[in-house]
């Protein structure tokens, strides 16, 4: 039980703040400073000015600061409850901490020689210190504990496995609807959607698990770290959504299940993964209600839409979608679908997974186990009367040897790729050992794409006078600096907002093969060599495509330059 000093209670008794008449009735420790501050006896900015004033430090907000392991593990958490100090950092020799006392000089006298740093002081109520002592002890499981009491029970996730329809079986497991890890996976997955977060990262580390979201392409912490001892339950809770093995903990396991929140069904894939310390979970989150699909709404140029329009209307000939994980290739083969899916048109793809279901598609999953891959898939697929084929992925020869012919015997066939751009996609066909007549005769159309964030329009901050040498470099033109206003992200951001972006654009580069690139294909040319051709036509290479919507305001020139590469 900690005593607060004689010093700060004759202090707050000269300040008028607390008559030691009260003191008397009320005691001496912490608990009772609290007590005070919580029936509104004792105002808390009185409290803070008074003693910040007398003692000459810096009052500090806690619940905006993080203190760094190293240093508490300096000091030790057992001598920092004794004396109820928190130590935030450690600079070279100078260590600095929140202190409830900054009148006992002797305790810095002991940290310097406990330490042997110099102490920097900051001042914090005796009772926030406290709460936040023991937030540490307890690895946020009390913020936690919170997040989950607010969820509870009553909720709006009804839970079944993607084969069946969702039923209203609510959230629950073996342990019980009101189990803590069946409340913590609905915190989780609701943060999640509340967020628009297309993935979801729990990890587990040496005394915590960290829970962390991706919302426009970047990670970040979706709530204090989670109590290691939950871990086996949470996996578990995961793991029976999935239809998994609850008992294999030493192997990879992948699964999908499906929630209905807000009238619609969301499905989710889940991926196990054993790693040092527990299992690993990724959830991939495949909302259909958030999909754009008219080739209109995509927010490509005119010039790209237009390639894309003319090469779906063809009768047959390939069109391929190269990019990394996670760029909105699947999105993209989608929209083209879509635009062509009708009556009297039998489209069917192969997939794996299936990502989003469509009426009117035959749509065929890939499942290795059962001896289904992508070209037994494939060859299938090319005796049931298809006009046109969407190939989820070209990962290997086989598939890109049979995609390649059905484009050449009468089929319109949509793959993806992973290159780094459209002109290398080419090159790496070649690679894979397809004859090049064959590829420059079935190819029509090469798209690579990114995604960019998007600058919030309530908070972006316009750039004055930018360096037009650096704009230069970066792959601007002299023609491009006429009423130019660009903007970069606020890094505060909004209430509205992401550290100053909210949502993502396509960034599209379309490469239709014409008959020169046909030859050079033949003849065998590089990739610099093709992609320098494809510029001297007109290409819009991605760098440029991200150049342009920064020109607009869409986005920032430090975004562009993080998702494209120079030409």
């Amino acid at each position: 039980m900690v005593v607060v000093s004689s010093r700060i209670r004759r202090l707050l008794s000269d300040e008028g703040l607390v008559t030691a008449e009260r003191w008397g009735e009320v005691g001496s420790t912490v608990e009772a400073l609290e007590q005070l501050l919580d029936s509104g006896e004792l105002d808390e900015g009185a409290l803070v000015t008074a003693i910040a004033r007398t003692a000459a430090l810096a009052p500090l907000e806690l619940s905006e600061i993080t203190p760094e392991k190293e240093a508490v593990e300096l000091v030790g958490v057992e001598v920092c409850e004794e004396h109820l100090i928190l130590p935030l950092c450690k600079n070279g020799d100078v260590l600095t901490l929140v202190v409830a006392d900054p009148f006992d000089v002797l305790l810095f006298d002991d940290l310097k020689r406990r330490t042997g740093c110099h102490v920097r002081a900051v001042f914090a109520p005796a009772p926030r210190v406290a709460a936040a002592l023991r937030e540490l002890r307890d690895g946020g499981a009390s913020k936690v504990q919170e997040m989950i009491d607010s969820v509870g029970g009553a909720t709006d996730l009804h839970a079944a496995p993607e084969e069946d329809e969702p039923q209203d079986i609510g959230i629950q497991v073996a342990e019980g609807e009101d189990s803590p890890a069946v409340k913590l996976v609905n915190v989780i997955l609701l943060t999640a959607l509340r967020e628009k977060a297309s993935d979801i990262h729990i990890e587990p580390a040496d005394r915590h698990v960290t829970v962390r979201i991706r919302v426009d392409g970047r990670l970040r912490e979706a709530m204090p770290p989670v109590p290691r001892s939950l871990l086996p339950a949470l996996t578990s809770r995961l793991k029976i959504l999935a239809s998994l093995d609850i008992a294999e903990r030493y192997a990879p396991q992948d699964g999908k299940f499906q929630i209905r929140h807000e009238g619609r069904g969301i499905d989710f894939r889940l991926s196990i993964l054993p790693v040092v310390g527990g299992e690993k979970s990724v959830i991939r989150i495949l909302d259909a209600g958030s999909l754009a699909l008219r080739l209109d709404s995509m927010g490509w140029e005119p010039e790209s839409l237009a390639h894309v329009r003319h090469t779906i209307e063809q009768p047959y000939g390939m069109m391929l979608v190269t990019g990394p994980t996670g760029s909105g290739k699947s999105t993209t083969l989608y929209s083209c679908v879509q635009a062509v899916a009708s009556p009297d048109v039998n489209v069917t793809t192969v997939e794996d997974p299936v990502e989003y279901r469509m009426d009117g598609i035959n749509q065929v999953p890939v499942n290795p186990k059962r001896g289904l891959s992508f070209a037994g898939a494939l060859r299938s697929i090319l005796r049931q009367d298809p006009d046109i084929v969407l190939v989820g992925e070209i990962r290997d020869k086989e598939t890109a040897d049979i995609a390649v012919k059905a484009a050449l015997t009468g089929h319109l066939v949509l793959s993806t790729l992973h290159t780094n751009d459209a002109s290398s996609t080419i090159t790496r066909l070649v690679d894979m050992g397809i004859d090049p007549f064959m590829v420059s005769s079935s190819l029509l159309l090469i798209c690579a794409q990114r995604l960019g964030r998007r600058l919030c329009k309530h908070c972006r901050t316009p750039v004055e006078s930018p360096p037009h040498e650096r704009l230069l470099e970066v792959g601007f033109r002299e023609g491009d600096f006429e009423d130019l206003q660009l903007f970069t992200a606020n890094p505060r951001g909004c209430s509205r907002c992401n550290a100053g972006y909210r949502g993502r654009f396509p960034v599209l580069e379309t490469l239709p093969i014409t008959p020169r690139l046909r030859r050079m294909v033949v003849e065998g040319a590089s990739a610099d060599e093709l992609k320098a051709q494809a510029i001297d036509e007109g290409l819009l290479t991605l760098r440029r495509v991200g150049v342009l919507n920064a020109m607009r305001g869409v986005t920032s020139v430090e975004e562009v330059l993080r998702i494209t590469l120079d030409d």
